[in-house]
Formats: structure tokens, sequence, C-alpha cells
């Protein structure tokens, strides 16, 4: 069975940092690109960061560029993502996905958000003082 457990969310105040991790098991967790989107009231989902399966290369939305850094350890099937300096608008739920397709464009790396592949069952970040 495939599990994406999400773990790392909860209340911080703006500033603030958190660390969200992922773990992966039931997969070849090593052959997907792995990334992080966020569902908030009221807002379409959006793909925030993912990684390609070798952990090379990285894709940032630009509402989180410079603050956000995601990275993996492939020995322990693991996708984090720090957070720093969060503001009120990174409010949301954050899962995980495994990515089924991920590429190149001259704009640099990307990943295809319409095609997740397994889904963490999510973990809440709330910003706010």
């Amino acid at each position: 069975e495939v599990q994406l457990q999400a773990s790392g969310g909860g209340l911080v105040q703006p500033g603030g940092s958190l660390r969200l991790s992922c773990a992966a098991s039931g997969l070849p967790f090593d052959e997907y690109a792995g990334g992080w989107f966020r569902q908030a009231p009221g807002k379409e989902r959006e793909g925030v960061s993912c990684i390609d399966s070798s952990g090379r290369d990285t894709y940032y939305a630009d509402s989180v560029k410079g603050r956000f850094t995601i990275s993996r350890d492939n020995a322990k099937n693991t996708v984090y993502l720090q957070m720093n300096s969060l503001k009120p608008e990174d409010t949301a739920v954050y899962y995980c996905a495994t990515i089924r397709r991920d590429g190149y464009t001259s704009d640099g790396y990307y990943c295809e958000w319409t095609d997740v592949g397994s889904r963490g069952q999510g973990t809440q970040v709330t910003v706010s003082s």
C-alpha cells in the first residue's frame, strides 16, 4: 500500500519558521519527483514547490521563492519543506505528493501539478499573531 505521511504543520507567528516532512512508503520513491501543494479556504490549489527524483532540480512558486526550501533524502524516502519568514497568506493545508510528470522549459525545471500520483493526508499550517 502506498502511503505519504505529512507532518510538521502547526501554528506559528508571522516571520516564524516550520519544517514539513513527508515520509513515503510502498513505492519506489526515488523514481518520482516529489512536491508540496497547498489549499486555503476559498482559494484554488497552488503548487508550492517540487524537486526532481535525484534532488538536483527544484521549482518554487513566486509566492514562496526565497522563503521556502525543498529537499529530499531518498535513503529515508522523505521530502522536506523548510518554510521561513512565514506570512499569514501562507496559511493553508499543505499536501505532499509524487509528481508523475516533470521536465524542463526555457524557464527551468517544472512539475505538472495536474498529474499528481500519490498524495498525503495534508498538514495544517496557520500563520497568525
